[in-house]
């Protein structure tokens, strides 16, 4: 088996790739080709399958529906006998119901009344709502022109047929995909297991909740939004708390978070400069490059692998997430999130991003992407507009709790005119 890349070897293959200048998506690309996907499969009960990736291609093994069925409630006819200018008057020689087939032939002339999921009677091939008919008696009466022949059936196999692909590997599966996979009978179903994701915060200043907060010290809430992006990716996180800023402490930490997971993510101890052992602790446990990015909030960050086994063997990718608690947030969606569900198996797809028009005037420089945090309304017009919360600094937390997205402004991307139109993330995409 060849051995990984390096780090250094990886960054070769990113054109222009510049450490202390690292535009978002050169550290994305570069993201994309370290990161390693799981392999294990498991067999799990479809009712335990939403939001797991899924580890092999579902194909059809049989025709859904499998026969032709009504798509209404009414009546069952030969579309050939439908009147074009008169009403089409047709005798009812029986019922349909779901589960309960009309057996037997339908003479000419006639019809059947028929609910809807039931099987198309043998020659019928047309479903007149019961609300377009009238009944005389035993005699159906249809309106001209209220319909045409083939009308409010479903086709065996119209959802899918024997033999087609129902659902391919790697997708994130959805309550409509479980729904379909019960439609196919799959009582079991091959996901990949679960990524785990060990994560703690370092600094001397933190306090945990409930712990006595002394003169200079902040309660962590970076561990609390990182604990709950990582729920909305359905992995298994491991909370390993807040580490001091001890050699000794850190790389115990360190040790814990790669012998138990499969990446670690730590917040903090990554600025140049910052008066801390965390980086020199990353960089002696592991192989790790430190990075700044052309981005506004979470301009540095580390990434690399740390060893599971003591050796170097099996290694725990590493994202060294900045301390303020809204760059730990933009980083996580910038470039944690896709990179997990990659490594857990999935082919993650672009987050929709929405076009509003800004509200106000926004300052931006060329040459760093920036997020800031918005609020996205209906115009009077109908059409969607977009405001930012106010101080847009890193450390204030508020400023993402009451935004409903981010305004992303791309590196190239100049200060922005009131009335100018912008891409927004919409929180609710980031699933």
């Amino acid at each position: 088996m060849n051995s990984p890349q390096t780090l250094e070897q990886i960054a070769s293959c990113v054109s222009g790739y510049d450490p202390n200048s690292l535009p978002v998506s050169q550290a994305q690309e570069f993201i994309a080709r370290l990161v390693p996907r799981v392999t294990a499969v498991e067999m799990k009960p479809i009712r335990d399958v939403l939001g797991r990736v899924l580890a092999r291609d579902i194909v059809s093994a049989i025709d859904v529906p499998a026969h032709d069925n009504s798509a209404m409630d009414g009546f069952a006819l030969r579309g050939s006998e439908l009147q074009a200018n008169e009403p089409t008057r047709l005798r009812i020689v029986g019922s349909g119901l779901a589960g309960q087939n009309f057996e037997g032939e339908v003479p000419a002339g006639g019809c059947v009344r028929i609910t809807t999921g039931a099987v198309m009677p043998v020659g019928l091939d047309t479903v007149v709502p019961q609300e377009f008919t009238q009944t005389e008696g035993e005699t159906l009466v249809v309106p001209p022109r209220v319909l045409k022949a083939g009308d409010n059936r479903r086709l065996a196999g119209e959802d899918l047929a024997r033999g087609e692909p129902a659902l391919s590997a790697g997708r994130l599966l959805r309550p409509a995909d479980l729904g379909l996979l019960a439609s196919l009978g799959q009582a079991e179903v091959p996901v990949f297991r679960r990524l785990r994701v060990a994560f703690f915060s370092t600094g001397d200043e933190l306090r945990s909740i409930g712990e006595p907060l002394d003169a200079g010290c902040v309660y962590d809430s970076n561990r609390y939004t990182i604990w709950a992006m990582l729920q909305r990716l359905g992995v298994e996180a491991i909370d390993l708390g807040v580490v001091r800023d001890e050699p000794a402490a850190l790389a115990e930490a360190f040790t814990q978070a790669a012998g138990s997971a499969d990446a670690v993510i730590t917040s903090g101890g990554v600025s140049v400069g910052e008066a801390d052992h965390t980086k020199k602790i990353m960089a002696e446990l592991g192989e790790v490059l430190f990075w700044r990015i052309a981005m506004r909030p979470g301009r540095p960050m580390a990434i690399g692998r740390i060893g599971r086994n003591g050796d170097g063997s099996n290694p725990s990718i590493l994202f060294g997430l900045p301390g303020n608690p809204v760059a730990v947030m933009v980083t996580f969606y910038a470039f944690v999130r896709e990179a997990l569900l990659r490594m857990a198996g999935a082919m993650p797809e672009a987050m929709p991003l929405l076009r509003a028009a800004s509200t106000e005037p926004i300052r931006k420089k060329p040459g760093r992407t920036e997020y800031q945090r918005g609020i996205v309304t209906r115009a009077p017009d109908g059409q969607w507009q977009v405001r930012i919360t106010g101080a847009q600094g890193s450390g204030i937390l508020r400023s993402m709790s009451q935004a409903n997205g981010m305004v992303l402004l791309r590196h190239d991307q100049g200060s922005i005119n009131a009335g100018e139109m912008v891409d927004v993330l919409p929180f609710d995409s980031l699933l």
